[in-house]
């Protein structure tokens, strides 16, 4: 039932089409992050009007709350939640380590990770209690949450990380890896592989190369956008570009920016994913097309212009820049709201925008055009 269709490429920038149960993916694509079964802020007619095409759930969070009884009672996260299109979802690797790292700066809890080569065992970031996580276990959740492609359970270290911890976390996520391709029972979902190694080339090269041997149905490019200068994560990325089968989608895990996601469709990837529209618009800030503009700010008081003249969504086609801030300043939850709407909006226009360039052969003048007006707010 999963399938990827490379349809064309401008230089690098691939255009493609990936097949699953629940529907087809235009690539590239960027997928809203609805971590714990729902898109933060909207409805689900809200989030439909924003024309995604897929969205990301994720396997820790989804495991704690509401639980995998939860959700093999009711059938799986697209019944739980009624959501028809594809969902991808996130092993919870990430979040294991990353919300642990947290918690213990907080103090809360007392959070600890336990590594081993059987798995890992931590502690709820929600109530302290104890948890393991193994390659299988991990799997069989997202078995249950019915996700049409899932992530393996990885080990992502943090940035900066020396040689040594990142050389140990690709051997790991390796092994794992061959776990979980093992453990996998349902045909129809997809499994990618995690390529890790950090910031360090030669450890980036041995991971793209261990993982595309294993013959997965895509792969992730894994440990980047945890704080390192974007000219590293760029820098990997064409590192590891080169070893993944053209006939395989490619996911940058975890970016990001509108300028993250250009250069790296540039350097060939197809999917991506970040909490950044929907977490920045709960704060007032924005994406348009003349760059960020933070809705909160006093002159926009008086302003009738909506937030984005180019913007075809329903926050821009009915309310001005003066109302949104309005609703902000008097803490009204509407504001995030519309705010939520617009930025989603702005992400899936800019990846029809990317597509329609790919198709013209006109990529690079997209880019250009792009970049020049987003770079100076109006």
């Amino acid at each position: 039932m999963f399938e990827f269709e490379l349809l064309k490429k401008d230089g690098n920038a691939r255009l493609g089409k990936i097949y699953t149960a629940h529907g087809e993916i235009e690539t590239p694509v960027f997928m809203p992050v609805g971590t714990q079964g729902t898109v933060k802020a909207v409805t689900k007619e809200q989030l439909l009007s924003t024309k995604p095409q897929i969205i990301l759930g994720n396997t820790y969070h989804l495991y704690l709350r509401p639980g995998i009884e939860v959700l093999e009672y009711f059938g799986g996260l697209h019944r739980f939640m009624n959501w028809g299109k594809p969902i991808l979802t996130d092993s919870g690797g990430f979040q294991v380590f990353s919300l642990s790292r947290e918690k213990k700066k907080e103090g809360k809890h007392k959070a600890e990770v336990i590594l081993t080569e059987e798995g890992v065992k931590f502690k709820s970031h929600l109530d302290g209690s104890w948890h393991f996580f193994t390659p299988e276990l991990v799997i069989h959740i997202q078995e249950i949450i019915g996700s049409d492609i899932m992530m393996p359970l990885d080990v992502c270290p943090p940035y900066p990380v020396s040689h040594t911890t990142a050389k140990d976390a690709v051997d790991k996520t390796i092994r794992w890896l061959e776990r979980s391709k093992k453990a996998k029972k349902n045909e129809w979902q997809a499994l990618f592989g995690i390529i890790q190694g950090s910031v360090y080339s030669d450890l980036r090269r041995e991971s793209a190369i261990k993982t595309v041997d294993l013959d997965m149905d895509g792969y992730s490019i894994g440990g980047l956008s945890v704080g390192e200068p974007a000219e590293l994560m760029y820098e990997m990325t064409e590192i590891v570009i080169p070893f993944i089968p053209e006939d395989k989608p490619r996911y940058l895990m975890g970016v990001g920016t509108p300028e993250n996601i250009i250069e790296s469709v540039e350097r060939g990837v197809d999917m991506f994913d970040c909490v950044m529209p929907t977490r920045n618009a709960r704060n007032g800030t924005l994406f348009t097309t003349y760059g960020r503009l933070n809705i909160k700010a006093a002159k926009h008081r008086f302003s009738d212009e909506p937030v984005d003249s180019e913007c075809d969504c329903y926050t821009c086609k009915n309310f001005s820049r003066g109302y949104v801030r309005h609703l902000f300043n008097a803490e009204e939850i509407t504001g995030m709201i519309l705010a939520t709407i617009h930025n989603l909006r702005f992400y899936t226009r800019l990846m029809e925008e990317i597509r329609k360039s790919i198709k013209e052969s006109k990529f690079l003048e997209f880019k250009k055009e792009f970049l020049d007006k987003y770079t100076g707010l109006k």
